[in-house]
């Protein structure tokens, strides 16, 4: 939600190409791996295995150091369409575009042969459709919530990785930006500390997870009811610990939370304000000769959170002249949820995936988006199937929902940081997205993608909406 991006641009692609041009040896990637594990997910049936490079600069296998970059360029539109009444939350009935980037700079150095160091900068500009409201499935991802921010560069990722084995036998591990290892043991423990994104190693899919080559909708990335612990640009300090067996793994991690909801700083006092996440993971042949995966997760969040139901007795009982969340808030509250995400290669160039996710609903949205209750089921499509074996396709159908509680507060006029249309005539937010992204040359990728949503912000008083989109991606 950015606007002023173009000072800085330049810049960043200077000191990137300065730096990418220093000698390495050739080494090609397609999709970000999974940050996770080596183990943690089947070769997806769209990520067939190709000679041809991905990557505008070629990059060692053998270096201690690591530099790659990105930029995703996302342009969105819709054009207009009905709706009873709008309020100061809505996605905005007349017709719009709009346009936003993401530029990051990926750097590492291997300290030892079981411990690295992660140091990521991204600059976001542009904004998105109705500066992202009005839908709590949201269009882009890559869309950060606070237009007052500005495009000014910022720490993304702060890490130290550090590998425990258990065992002699080792694994292949894909070299990347979040990874430089490429043996690791069959067993063992990895202990991370530092700056992170909760959802680089939490309810990872590797058909639906990817907002620069894969969806775009933020529920269909992520599990809309996994209110991840992180600031409003996605991000959060964190200590976190996975054990990895051939089969199964399990991860936990201790978060901090935003002090407010959406907003950038952090709450440092752990005593009041924190987040444990917990998943576990299942690897197998659940189909004959095709291993999939099964995810399950639960976390729990306390935080200075608002209570909706306390917000609309106030506004009955005449205290407040509208419910507002924000006036309720008591240091202490807890926000716990579950999920489950599965993958599935059904041939060689099709893979299922899907996702349910609920939260208690009580306590106000926090730190993701305004859904207490979701389902997910898609597909991903290989090009290998049409002869072009780096392109890939998707489709996907979300169902979102939210508590009894949130849906009064908002049809009494309301507003969370997303929604608030003024009134509500509520439905369950459905959405259906598909995409087709192709490779052009080297690390340079585009995407055409299209977005169908009925009832935008759970009011069937507005919409449907249609949202095509257009993407470019360059990995350098």
């Amino acid at each position: 939600m950015r606007r002023h991006t173009v000072q800085f641009v330049p810049g960043f692609l200077i000191v990137l190409l300065a730096c990418l041009a220093a000698p390495h040896r050739a080494h090609t990637q397609d999709l970000p791996p999974d940050p996770s594990s080596a183990q943690s997910a089947p070769t997806p049936a769209n990520d067939s295995s190709s000679e041809e490079a991905t990557t505008l600069f070629p990059h060692s296998e053998s270096s201690r150091f690591w530099i790659s970059g990105q930029a995703n360029i996302v342009f969105q539109a819709h054009p207009a369409f009905p709706a009873a009444y709008s309020g100061p939350n809505s996605l905005r009935p007349t017709a719009e575009n709009a346009t936003s980037s993401l530029l990051t700079l990926y750097t590492g150095v291997e300290l030892t042969h079981t411990t690295e160091f992660l140091f990521d900068e991204e600059s976001t500009g542009g904004r998105g459709l109705s500066e992202a409201l009005g839908l709590a499935g949201f269009t882009d991802l890559d869309v950060v919530r606070n237009p007052q921010l500005g495009s000014i560069p910022y720490i993304a990722r702060l890490m130290l990785h550090q590998v425990i084995p258990l065992s002699h036998e080792t694994v292949s591990a894909t070299r990347g930006p979040f990874g430089l290892l490429t043996k690791l043991p069959a067993r063992r423990l990895e202990v991370r500390l530092g700056k992170m994104s909760l959802v680089d190693y939490f309810d990872v899919n590797s058909v639906g997870s990817d907002s620069h080559l894969q969806f775009l909708n933020w529920t269909a990335d992520n599990n809309g009811a996994y209110d991840y612990a992180a600031d409003t640009r996605g991000y959060t300090y964190a200590a976190m610990i996975e054990y990895d067996d051939r089969a199964w793994s399990v991860r936990f991690a201790e978060a901090l939370m935003p002090k407010v909801a959406n907003g950038i700083h952090l709450d440092a006092d752990v005593a009041r304000a924190r987040s444990e996440n917990i998943e576990f993971e299942h690897r197998g042949n659940f189909l004959p000769h095709r291993a999939g995966v099964v995810r399950a997760l639960t976390y729990i969040n306390h935080a200075d959170m608002g209570s909706y139901r306390e917000a609309i007795q106030a506004f009955l009982a005449g205290i407040d002249p509208v419910p507002d969340v924000t006036k309720h808030r008591q240091q202490g509250r807890i926000k716990y949820g579950f999920g489950v995400n599965f993958e599935q290669p059904v041939t060689n160039w099709l893979t299922v995936f899907g996702r349910w996710g609920w939260n208690e609903g009580a306590n106000e949205s926090f730190a993701y988006t305004e859904v207490d209750e979701t389902i997910e089921a898609g597909a991903g499509f290989g090009g290998n199937l049409w002869k072009r074996k780096l392109d890939r396709a998707g489709v996907a159908f979300m169902s979102n929902g939210i508590s009894s509680d949130h849906k009064q507060y908002l049809a009494l006029g309301g507003e969370g940081f997303l929604l608030g249309d003024g009134a509500l005539s509520y439905g369950r937010e459905t959405i259906v997205e598909s995409y087709y992204t192709a490779h052009l040359w080297r690390g340079v990728f585009a995407s055409f993608n299209l977005q169908h949503i009925n009832n935008p912000g759970y009011n069937r008083a507005r919409g449907p909406v249609i949202v095509p989109g257009l993407r470019l991606h360059v990995d350098f």
